[in-house]
């Protein structure tokens, strides 16, 4: 393993900016001081006054693997991360197998080692019927508990109160969930399909899973959480009436958080017209009244997690007609400089973005020796030029997948370096080869 010395870098770390240079060696930050003389043997890379961030942990991506490699890979989605300035992932349990037993856990890290360019952590799926499983979790294997409590099938779809009362009180970990109320969504697409037929309109998606069905699953699991004093964490919030949940300021002491994903914070139902099944994704992407909304607790810190939510599909499957097209987009490759632009929009603060993106799933999941700059931790490192740009039509789409629902668009900064656990992952428009991301290991 290489070691580097990053000189002349303006680091944001825990609400602050500073000029400094940053030693790694053994794949860990070993100083941090306003001048650095270079060790020998030692790579120098000048920042030339960039900004070095702690690299993004994304809490929830879908990276497909076991059983739905046709669409995405560990392999090929992790890299993809790293490009973007994702250094560690958590990937969700919907495979095949799903990830609700403890043999399932173990054979996805075994799919993983050696395999990953970021590091990887794995959330653990709760279903109506695996109570005992879930006690008996070991905890140093998963980041979390997941709750489908809308927009799954089969086994994923936990819709049986008795058993969400009994995950939500022993769950030995947080608690994340996805609140869509089905038999709402149910009712909405079958009085779509008396008006239309087959042929629904794009336009339809959010009045399907409408913002009635998410707000009324996500009251129904912060009522369970306060009652059980569960650590819940509610994923992809979609809508301004969801947000008053939830309580503005540090995520420090609570006991519920909340999370925005970059596809909600960018688009909203104008994009359907021109980018329809592209952007179908669930919850959906609902109006620009509820994306400024969300847009608006980033910065008064009501929102706690920034995340991707990154859920592949080939595009022949996204071409369908409606009903058929499934829901999910790649996002992982554009997800932080998507999120720059709202920096250089003024929606929120350099500060928060860091805060929100890395310090946060850190410390909501316990997350050890990562998220944050500071002399001991892993090397976990994102350089960002804030003068450059992404044209995302003029380079390679590293997803699986091959598209990106960012097409067309010229984003007004740039990851010009990733460092992965000491290792150079990405580099001035070069993806490493030999980059190996470790498994997350959690203090609690």
């Amino acid at each position: 393993m290489s070691d580097y010395l990053i000189t002349n870098a303006c680091l944001v770390n825990e609400g602050e900016r500073r000029e400094a240079d940053v030693l790694i060696g053994n794949g860990r930050i070993e100083k941090i001081a306003a001048a650095i003389d270079a060790p020998a043997g030692v790579e120098v890379i000048d920042a030339a006054g960039r900004f070095l961030l702690p690299g993004m942990i994304d809490d929830q991506v879908h990276f497909r693997e076991p059983g739905l490699t046709d669409k995405a890979d560990l392999a090929s989605e992790s890299a993809a991360a790293v490009v973007g300035g994702i250094t560690s992932f958590m990937d969700m349990p919907n495979v095949k197998p799903p990830t609700v037993d403890h043999d399932a856990l173990v054979a996805k890290h075994a799919l993983a080692a050696g395999r990953c360019s970021a590091n990887y952590g794995f959330h653990f799926g709760a279903t109506n019927d695996n109570i005992e499983q879930i006690k008996a979790l070991d905890t140093s294997l998963a980041a979390g508990v997941k709750i489908f409590m809308g927009a799954s099938t089969g086994r994923m779809l936990v819709d049986d109160d008795t058993a969400l009362e009994q995950i939500f009180e022993h769950s030995p970990l947080t608690v994340l969930t996805h609140c869509e109320d089905t038999p709402m969504i149910e009712a909405n697409a079958a009085r779509a399909r008396d008006h239309y037929g087959e042929d629904v309109p794009m336009s339809q998606h959010p009045v399907i899973r409408s913002r009635e069905a998410c707000y009324a699953s996500s009251s129904k699991a912060v009522d369970l959480a306060r009652r059980h004093g569960t650590n819940l964490h509610i994923l992809h919030i979609t809508t301004a009436d969801e947000l008053d949940l939830f309580a503005p300021g540090p995520m420090a002491g609570k006991q519920i958080t909340a999370e925005a994903c970059v596809h909600h914070l960018f688009f909203d139902d104008n994009d359907y017209a021109a980018r329809g099944t592209l952007i179908k994704c669930n919850p959906a992407i609902k109006t620009a009244a509820d994306r400024a909304a969300l847009l608006k607790a980033v910065a008064e810190d009501r929102i706690d997690v920034l995340a991707t939510d990154h859920a592949p599909h080939q595009a022949e499957e996204k071409a369908n007609a409606y009903f058929k097209a499934p829901a999910g987009l790649p996002l992982v490759q554009h997800a932080l400089v998507s999120l720059l632009d709202h920096v250089s929009a003024g929606h929120f603060s350099l500060e928060q973005l860091v805060a929100k993106a890395a310090h946060n799933p850190a410390e909501r999941f316990g997350v050890a020796g990562r998220g944050y700059l500071r002399e001991g931790y892993w090397a976990d490192l994102v350089l960002v030029d804030m003068a450059g740009r992404t044209a995302v039509d003029d380079e390679p789409i590293h997803a699986k997948c091959g598209w990106s629902p960012f097409a067309g668009h010229v984003f007004t900064s740039r990851v010009t370096s990733t460092f992965v656990s000491g290792q150079l992952a990405y580099h001035e428009g070069k993806l490493s080869q030999g980059c190996i991301g470790r498994a997350l290991t959690y203090d609690r």
